[in-house]
């Protein structure tokens, strides 16, 4: 993987379904919340989009959300899906997603560590978002836990995230 280049698999090229509505972010996010999807990522890019894909249909036709609630999630290849995208609002964090964006490790991370190729990937997506003004580069990093009363980003995830700001 180029160490200066994010990929990114774009909606169309996963298969998104188009979100009912969206809202766009007023001004660069502030927070960045960490999660995982715990759904098991599978082996190939095509399983990972394939669980993105179904991640959206839960998202939107259990939780009754208009899109997929995360921004951006990363399969531990480092390959990274694209959302809600960019200056959108999420629904991954239950009252914080105003001025926050929501990135989703496929995985359950409470057993298992982050790969060093999707923390990475993290790390360059982050720097993406500042230097496209999406993101301040004064931004504060949590996980999901640190915001509502959940496990999430897990146990072996949770310990990372304040080294994904460096």
């Amino acid at each position: 993987m180029d160490a200066q280049a994010v990929i990114l698999i774009s909606r169309a090229d996963w298969g998104a379904t188009s979100p009912r509505s969206t809202k766009k972010l007023r001004e660069p996010a502030k927070r960045v919340v960490i999660h995982h999807t715990v759904v098991r990522p599978g082996d190939t890019s095509q399983d990972c989009a394939t669980v993105v894909a179904r991640i959206q249909r839960m998202h939107m036709e259990e939780r009754r959300f208009d899109d997929i609630g995360y921004n951006f999630l990363v399969a531990q290849n480092g390959i990274v899906y694209e959302g809600r995208g960019w200056g959108v609002m999420g629904a991954h964090s239950k009252g914080h997603n105003q001025d926050s964006v929501g990135i989703a490790f496929i995985g359950n991370f409470n057993n298992e560590v982050p790969s060093p190729e999707a923390l990475s990937s993290v790390k360059l997506l982050l720097k993406q978002g500042i230097s496209l003004g999406y993101l301040c580069s004064s931004y504060a990093i949590f996980g999901h836990r640190d915001l509502g009363s959940t496990e999430c980003p897990g146990n072996k995830l949770y310990p990372e995230i304040q080294r994904l700001k460096s």
